[in-house]
């Protein structure tokens, strides 16, 4: 018996000044971790706006913005009811296996080391806090809007894990570029929203759009987006030994864009979707008062994340 799980993330990032307009810094973000636990800190229900409010551009969703991404929030919403979504959701998680069981010398073709394995295929390459390599799960990065971010050789080296261009299987699995940017592409523009919400929030209580550019610009105007798809492998099959830290899995970490944008994981076990197996898995949450608390996610709702 095998039980795997994936998960996707996408990014609205920043963007090398010269490739998008003028350079607006990066708001801190709460710490947090997807892991399986063998501690089990206290579930908080995330902020949820329906997909229907969201879409309207002058709604008064000041209450919701300051709940969930506010001093008090934990730094992140749930949108629900969002279109298209639970199905181009299953579409992509469901390619993850199939991702991680290419032939390794297909995926050796698609890894890139000079973006720091940005780019493509990713595994055994990010090292956990114990400073060990992580061989728990495998993941798959690109832009999900442009292929081909920019043209210019100095950005490109300068930047190369924003910069450099999309890897995609086309010979062994086409359908994943098309998964992957459908995906993308709709969560983008769930994100889009949200900032332009975050933005009214924002000029409500007085506070000008940073060096003349609100948060929705800058994440449109980017041309380097980042998605990650994840597949954690079988725990039988790796040869990593699992720690009892709540960061056992993915480690600690603070997101480096203006959004970021999860899924609820998919699990599968002998190629069946079944119910997630353990209770303790998910995304955690430091919060600002240093207590750290599990974050529920939905299938059916886009989480946007601060930072």
């Amino acid at each position: 018996m095998e039980t795997a799980g994936s998960v996707v993330g996408t990014r609205s990032t920043w963007t090398p000044p010269s490739a998008r307009g003028r350079g607006r810094p990066r708001a801190p973000s709460l710490v947090r971790c997807r892991a399986v636990a063998m501690e089990h800190p206290p579930s908080v229900r995330t902020v949820a706006i329906p997909f229907a409010d969201l879409k309207e551009r002058g709604k008064d969703l000041s209450g919701k913005i300051e709940e969930g991404l506010g001093p008090n929030g934990l730094g992140i919403i749930s949108i629900s009811d969002v279109p298209e979504f639970p199905a181009l959701r299953r579409t992509l998680l469901r390619l993850a296996p199939r991702v991680a069981n290419l032939p390794e010398d297909v995926k050796r073709q698609l890894e890139d080391p000079d973006s720091r394995y940005n780019f493509g295929w990713s595994h055994g390459k990010e090292k956990l806090e114990s400073g060990k390599l992580d061989t728990f799960k495998g993941s798959y990065y690109a832009n999900p809007i442009l292929d081909v971010p920019t043209t210019d050789d100095v950005l490109v080296s300068r930047y190369p894990s924003y910069c450099r261009p999309n890897i995609w299987p086309a010979d062994h699995l086409p359908e994943l570029e098309i998964a992957f940017k459908a995906l993308g592409k709709l969560m983008l523009e769930v994100g889009l929203m949200l900032a332009h919400h975050c933005d009214l929030y924002v000029m409500q209580h007085g506070v000008e759009p940073y060096d003349g550019e609100s948060l929705e610009q800058t994440v449109s105007r980017s041309r380097c987006h980042k998605g990650r798809l994840l597949y954690y492998f079988p725990r039988q099959f790796s040869t990593q030994k699992e720690g009892g830290s709540v960061s056992s899995w993915c480690g600690w970490h603070t997101d480096h864009g203006s959004l970021t944008g999860l899924t609820c994981g998919l699990f599968m076990r002998n190629s069946v979707e079944i119910p997630c197996p353990d209770s303790a898995a998910g995304l955690y949450i430091r919060t600002r008062d240093n207590q750290v608390v599990k974050s529920p996610l939905t299938p059916e709702s886009v989480m946007l994340l601060a930072g």
